[in-house]
């Protein structure tokens, strides 16, 4: 069965492409969750006037979000931590704790845009990735400095 791809599919194709799919996998998974429309004449019609909307809207969020990286790339962030002897951490720096540094800055970026292979469990500089579109990422400087104890 040929069909329509509304949506990127993960191991399948990109919007706007024609696949051929089993009819079980096309009836049961894509056609009820809208990700696709079956192949005809009027679907591919309705298609490409969706996508080119999507591509005015995709072209607008791409510009945003490079606006957005070249404001942030001045930014550093600083986050104190608990720190023991040979300067490890207690506890770990996580995409959580560095999005709430952003945010007490007055960026709002979800801290699933925060990309860290692991925790930061040392004190030092370190350069995390923040995916802001998924063209467009840039390299925020991280320093994790030790807590005074007060």
């Amino acid at each position: 069965m040929e069909v329509i791809l509304r949506e990127d599919v993960d191991n399948l194709g990109s919007r706007g492409q024609i696949v051929k799919v089993k009819e079980g996998y096309a009836r049961n998974f894509l056609l009820p969750r809208r990700l696709a429309v079956t192949a005809s004449e009027a679907n591919r019609k309705l298609i490409e006037q969706e996508r080119q909307s999507w591509l005015r809207k995709e072209a607008k969020v791409k510009s945003e979000a490079e606006e957005l990286g070249k404001i942030l790339s001045a930014v550093t962030i600083t986050i104190k931590a608990k720190a023991g002897e040979n300067d490890h951490l207690f506890g770990s720096v996580t995409a959580q704790d560095i999005a709430a540094a952003l945010e007490a800055q007055k960026f709002m970026i979800d801290r699933k845009k925060i990309v860290l292979d692991e925790p930061i469990r040392q004190l030092g500089e370190f350069k995390v990735a923040v995916k802001l579109h998924k063209e467009v990422s840039i390299e925020l400087p991280v320093n994790v400095v030790k807590e005074e104890i007060a």
